[in-house]
């Protein structure tokens, strides 16, 4: 396994709009024949509820990869792909403490909806490990995960700064 990429991600106070939708991150490199994945999301601030916290669905990493559809509905409009819960699916919101970190696989399905705080970020640092192979293959594809490919910053996508 190596780094396949890191980022910072920011939640802005009061921005209720900044949401990651329900998906799997296997969804994103489905054709990939091993898509074994590590996520690491590393806790900047306090995760509350009040600046909305990761959800993780249990079990949902034994399940196949559900069906997913572009954010904007088409991936030139948009990169993120979201899925839908079931009737039966309970989210599980997992609080954590500034220091503290969740680990995920490629299978588990995840979210974290916008930040309703009127005072705090909710900011996370996150690596995400994969193997070498894939991860060579996907550079060759042209995909690096990377906003600053060309030197540029990232000002904002969807409420979330980086």
């Amino acid at each position: 396994m190596t780094i396949d990429f890191d980022q910072l991600l920011a939640k802005s106070q009061a921005r209720p709009d900044a949401v990651f939708h329900w998906h799997q991150d296997q969804a994103y490199w489905i054709d990939t024949e091993d898509r074994r994945t590590a996520t690491c999301w590393l806790a900047v601030d306090d995760s509350t509820l009040e600046n909305c916290c990761m959800q993780f669905l249990p079990g949902s990493h034994l399940e196949p990869v559900r069906p997913h559809r572009p954010l904007h509905g088409d991936r030139s409009a948009s990169h993120t792909l979201v899925t839908d819960l079931g009737p039966d699916d309970t989210m599980r919101p997992v609080e954590i403490r500034r220091g503290d970190i969740t680990v995920h696989n490629e299978g588990v399905l995840h979210e974290s909806g916008g930040n309703t705080s009127a005072s705090n970020y909710r900011r996370a640092y996150i690596v995400v490990l994969r193997s070498q192979s894939t991860v060579a293959k996907e550079r060759r594809r042209g995909s690096t995960h990377s906003h600053n490919d060309a030197g540029e910053v990232l000002e904002s996508v969807d409420g979330l700064h980086a």
